[in-house]
């Protein structure tokens, strides 16, 4: 599933594709990937052209500009699913294989939204705080504060892993990534939030920035990861690695990482360095 990393390169992919090209039409292969009618979106977006982006968690949000002037602010919302994508590619070409929503601009390049599965939406808002707040969608985690991310934790009493995948509590953090802050930070995934200490707290807001700007530097390319990263351990099965027994061991203390379910997700962590007291 595209997470917070995967979603800031696609928005960095539209900023530099598909920013200032006025819309010229838009293709739409199934109406249900929309939030908002196909006939209210066609007249609110055509004539118009994407001005920016801004991401919040694994939402992108676009606004748009263009002539004349209008009531309210028009912005795109993209939510990319399971495994959603964006392709920009010239109308001479084929279009991209699972491109149901297609963007056409005067300039005869298109914006494709890749949606193989159809859990990805498409629809209009008019104000993105106003939709973070009714979605309950938390700070994002490149965003959240130490002082922030406290707040946030000391509130409930959970276990740490469900609470920071808890898209309120920090917004853009999948199951990989929590185990991975977990591991970075060496907090046993089954820690209690009231047992966790401001150290603890402040190694977890660390790690988050981390793990975070790693994957996006290296394009969530996981096998590229910086080898003292517990992402080569998911890979067990369907290994892309020649000596996958390697690979199941902690690159810090060589213990045996264990894989259990906490909250209802597979969980890997490192029994040694992640105590859960």
């Amino acid at each position: 599933m595209p997470e917070l990393p995967e979603v800031e390169i696609y928005r960095r992919y539209l900023e530099t594709s598909s920013l200032n090209q006025p819309i010229q039409a838009i293709e739409v292969e199934d109406p249900k990937l929309l939030t908002t009618d196909f006939a209210t979106l066609h007249e609110a977006l055509v004539g118009r052209w994407f001005s920016g982006t801004h991401r919040v968690g694994k939402n992108l949000f676009v606004t748009t500009d263009g002539p004349g002037e209008i009531s309210e602010p028009v912005i795109v919302h993209m939510h990319f699913g399971m495994t959603g994508d964006l392709a920009y590619y010239h109308s001479s070409l084929d279009r991209p294989k699972y491109a149901r929503i297609v963007f056409h601009f005067r300039n005869g390049f298109n914006l494709g939204f890749i949606c193989p599965r159809k859990f990805e939406r498409i629809g209009l808002i008019t104000d993105i705080d106003r939709y973070l707040k009714r979605k309950k969608i938390g700070k994002d985690g490149l965003e959240i504060t130490f002082s922030e991310l406290t707040g946030q934790v000391r509130r409930k009493k959970a276990l740490i892993k469900p609470l920071l995948m808890d898209q309120t509590t920090v917004a853009g953090l999948g199951n990989w990534i929590v185990d991975e802050v977990l591991f970075q930070a060496k907090v046993h995934p089954e820690k209690r939030t009231e047992n966790l200490t401001d150290d603890e707290i402040r190694q977890l807001h660390d790690a988050i920035r981390l793990v975070l700007t790693t994957a996006i530097r290296h394009e969530a390319q996981y096998r590229d990861f910086p080898v003292g990263f517990l992402i080569h351990a998911r890979a067990w099965d369907n290994s892309p690695y020649d000596d996958v027994e390697a690979h199941k061991f902690c690159p810090r203390c060589g213990t045996r990482i264990e894989k259990i379910e906490v909250g209802g997700r597979t969980t890997y962590f490192c029994p040694n360095d992640q105590r859960i007291s």
